[in-house]
């Protein structure tokens, strides 16, 4: 099953991977940014949550993706990132 890594490489998106399998500080931070979930990988666009890759690849399906990702420039600086977390 594809995930945010081959995601990111086919749309051309640069993204930091931060592994948080074996660092509790950067897991207590994904699970506080992502709202409480704990599953890996959790997504942000632009210091944005989006989801798991299924909530990523359901936005391209329906044809939101570009616009969410337009929108998101818009709104917020440069320094924000697409930011897959590593699995276990």
């Amino acid at each position: 099953m594809p995930g945010g890594k081959e995601f990111a490489a086919r749309q051309g998106l640069d993204y930091e991977e931060i592994d948080v399998g074996f660092d509790p500080d950067k897991r207590a931070d994904m699970v506080q940014r992502a709202g409480g979930l704990r599953t890996v990988p959790q997504i942000f666009i632009h210091g944005r949550h989006v989801g798991g890759y299924d909530e990523l690849a359901a936005l391209e399906r329906e044809g939101k993706l570009n616009d969410w990702l337009a929108n998101m420039l818009e709104r917020l600086p440069w320094e924000s990132w697409l930011r897959p977390h590593s699995h276990e």
